[in-house]
């Protein structure tokens, strides 16, 4: 069974007297261990893709299942629940909280859970660990760097053990060698089981995924396993 299905997914926006079809028509299966890249150009859909996968929007028409739970029939409460369970969210800007130390940020999506003081403590310092981060605990995001952010960004997306990994532009805001990096940890994640899905523009890093999926215009453009196919199109 697929860990996220998409069927007929449409996403309109009337602007003006115009419908702007960002999504027209998405038809994917999403297995587990998957390790996808959602590549194109401004205006491809990549953008409204990671917006209805991630349950911050909802598609127009079309069926989503996510871990056989029907997510667009979901009322907003329901959505920030699937958000909090099921994903893990990555993002260009990292999205810190610039007051709290990078163990204070990992421990933030257990507060919702109502996970005990103690016990967020103790699975916040394994996740940091686990992006060597285990020195930086206590630390602000204004003492760290682009790549140890983004670690912190990381760890917070593991700590609740999420469905999936969902990563928007992750080395959009990195120097080329943290870039690498980074992406050296999302294939260290994949190896050990994790779903990740990163939406880029860089065939740099769309090539460390093992499936990537071409947009143009809300469609699917080409859809491959084999990497270079699917870049040099």
């Amino acid at each position: 069974m697929a860990l996220i299905e998409l069927r007929a997914i449409t996403k309109y926006y009337e602007m003006g007297d115009q419908i702007v079809k960002a999504l027209d028509g998405i038809d994917i299966d999403v297995f587990k261990n998957d390790y996808l890249a959602f590549i194109g150009s401004s205006g491809s859909g990549k953008s409204t893709m990671l917006n209805i996968l991630g349950c911050l929007d909802k598609p127009t028409n079309g069926q989503y299942h996510l871990n056989g739970k029907n997510v667009e029939v979901m009322d907003q409460n329901e959505l920030s629940e699937i958000r909090n369970q099921e994903i893990g969210f990555i993002f260009q800007s990292f999205n810190l909280l610039p007051r709290s130390t990078a163990l204070g940020n990992v421990m933030q999506p257990l507060v919702y859970r109502n996970v005990r003081l103690k016990q967020r403590k103790e699975m916040a310092m394994d996740a940091l660990t686990r992006v060597g981060l285990d020195d930086r605990t206590h630390h602000l995001p204004n003492q760290l760097s682009g790549g140890q952010r983004q670690r912190v960004a990381i760890a917070r997306a593991l700590v609740t053990t999420p469905s999936i990994l969902l990563a928007d532009e992750p080395t959009g805001n990195l120097d080329s060698k943290t870039s690498i990096e980074i992406m050296q940890l999302f294939d260290e994640l994949h190896d050990e089981g994790h779903t990740l899905i990163v939406v880029t523009h860089e065939d740099e890093i769309a090539r460390h995924c093992k499936r990537v999926i071409e947009m143009k215009d809300g469609k699917i453009f080409n859809d491959s396993n084999t990497v270079t196919d699917a870049v040099t199109h």
